[in-house]
């Protein structure tokens, strides 16, 4: 009830767009720029790792193995859960603020540290590199639900939807920039040292400059994290944690009139009032909670968990899957640095066509049709594509029909983004208490990145398999039914949509049932007090 809201959080809530509003867009999409640059980087290198390290002669231009391959595509996605789960502790009991710049920091350190992996051995190589995508993992899982929650508590209820939106929006342009990164080292080596196909000299076609490849890309990563530092240390601490959670609605009003640069009173009173009649200042594990927002915690969980099995798979073997249909020459046919300008040319059309549009468009539209909308259409149109692509799988590998499986491909992206991928990072940053915001979205994001997990060492597996022990893993053979399994697994995102409610146009407070007890104890009050005046008192 705007009423009984402090007025600061009712400022807030009305509040027409302003410049800090896309300031904070801009600094913690920036934070989440870097996260999917980082985080999707090390696909468009994989097979270059392979190359490098694990050469077997002649007739094999070298591979990464399996297990070899599995741990150094997710070992990132195990740091970020980590990373979620403490950050977001972590934000609710010191503040957005305080934790926000130690994401970055540990970003920018690791981004370095990863492209200095040097050993002769390559077991040793492989060991530093996902030691260092580990703790790099850890800091972007911080930016998860700090980003989430700071862009929440600072927009306004009419188009905070899009606000949040925004922020991840600049996920997809850190993947574009990745691979129009990766073609620009690529052909600048490839222009340099111009090394013939495979398969014409019969010999390694991997110049010993392509070790500087990787590890340029890698390290690209730490410079957009550290610009952003100095902006995020200036942000002010949200005012919904300082109010609620510290306890100092002063504060809370002195920032946001210099932010919005208006005249808002402090309310210090009524916060006072609200935390001597507080009622319900339940914990996350009492069974309170449980009763106001298990479910809610379950849908955000489950659904933020099958997609990215579904979207991190894609993401990390794109190249895997478009060798299988021979959009991507074989590597024999290519030397190694020609196979990392087609590989990075390949997603980064992939990102130019359906990846970043699938993120604007949920910008534009979130706030109109709603989230629930918005995530059901994605798992179902996902659902769709996928089943389209795994039945007549064989007809998409035969020539003249590679296109054709790139543009439904390039579908279930768009639909990812204007979809799913989009709304299990906003919604958890709506439904929960201010107290519990940012460890809830930690959850549900850690979730998620275990459904990365998943998708990173099964999808794998389930692409992959060999018909004698001689012959190694052959990319392709069991695409067909990794795909089938994709389109299942997003079949079940829509029925667990059902459990994620609707935040359009509401307040967060509203949301999340904060000082709904005190709403009801002061009503009864009022009441108490009204019958107390009516009635005559007795003799």
């Amino acid at each position: 009830m705007a009423g009984d809201q402090l007025q600061v959080l009712h400022a807030l809530d009305l509040a027409k767009t302003q410049w800090y509003h896309f300031t904070a867009i801009v600094i913690a999409g920036m934070g989440f720029f870097t996260d999917a640059y980082d985080l999707f980087c090390i696909s468009l290198v994989t097979k270059l790792l392979g190359r490098i390290y694990y050469f077997k002669g002649k007739e094999d231009p070298g591979t990464l193995p399996p297990n070899v391959a599995a741990a150094v595509n997710s070992v990132a996605f195990v740091g970020t859960l980590s990373g979620q789960l403490f950050f977001g502790w972590l934000g609710d009991k010191l503040g957005r603020k305080k934790v926000y710049g130690m994401t970055l920091m540990l970003m920018v350190i690791c981004s370095i540290a990863s492209g200095l992996s040097f050993s002769d051995d390559p077991k040793t190589v492989m060991v530093t590199l996902c030691f260092f995508r580990f703790w790099l993992g850890f800091g972007i899982g911080g930016d998860y639900p700090l980003s989430a929650t700071i862009m929440s508590e600072y927009a306004n209820k009419k188009t905070r939807g899009a606000f949040i939106a925004a922020v991840f929006a600049m996920q997809g342009f850190g993947i574009l920039v990745g691979g129009v990164f990766a073609i620009i080292v690529s052909s600048s080596f490839k222009a340099k040292y111009n090394v013939p196909p495979y398969w014409i000299d019969k010999v390694r076609s991997t110049p010993h400059q392509a070790d500087y490849i990787w590890r340029i890309i890698l390290m690209f990563g730490a410079i957009p994290a550290a610009l952003t530092y100095y902006w995020r240390m200036k942000m002010p601490e949200t005012a919904r944690y300082t109010a609620l959670v510290a306890k100092n609605a002063e504060k809370a009003a002195k920032d946001m009139a210099r932010v919005m640069q208006v005249d808002i009173e402090s309310d210090q009173g009524k916060v006072n009032e609200m935390t001597e009649r507080e009622t319900n200042s339940f914990g996350l594990f009492s069974k309170e909670f449980l009763q106001r927002h298990g479910l809610h915690l379950l849908g955000t969980t489950t659904t933020w968990f099958l997609l990215d099995i579904a979207f991190y798979s894609q993401n990390l073997f794109q190249k895997d899957v478009f060798s299988a249909i021979g959009w991507i020459p074989h590597a024999k046919y290519m030397s190694a640095i020609e196979e990392v300008f087609k590989i990075a040319k390949a997603q980064t059309l992939i990102a130019l066509c359906s990846t970043v549009p699938g993120y604007w468009f949920t910008v534009a539209l979130i706030d109109r049709i709603g989230r629930f909308s918005i995530q059901l259409m994605g798992f179902t149109m996902m659902t769709i594509f996928m089943f389209a692509l795994a039945i007549p799988y064989n007809h998409w590998k035969k020539p003249g029909n590679h296109m054709g499986f790139v543009v439904m491909y390039s579908l279930t992206f768009f639909f990812a983004n204007f979809g799913p991928n989009a709304t299990t990072f906003i919604v958890p940053a709506e439904i929960f208490p201010a107290r519990l915001r940012s460890t809830c979205h930690g959850i549900s994001a850690a979730s998620g990145k275990l459904g990365a997990i998943v998708g990173a060492f099964g999808f794998l597996y389930l692409a992959q398999s060999k018909s004698k022990p001689d012959e190694g893993y052959r990319p392709g053979i069991g695409v067909k039914n990794a795909l089938t399994i994709l389109a299942v697994i997003n079949l079940l995102g829509v029925l667990f949509t059902l459990l994620v409610p609707e935040a359009k146009g509401k307040s967060l407070e509203e949301m999340s049932g904060e000082n709904e007890d005190n709403d009801v104890d002061a009503v009864r009050m009022e009441d108490v007090s009204r019958v107390a005046a009516d009635e005559p008192h007795s003799t």
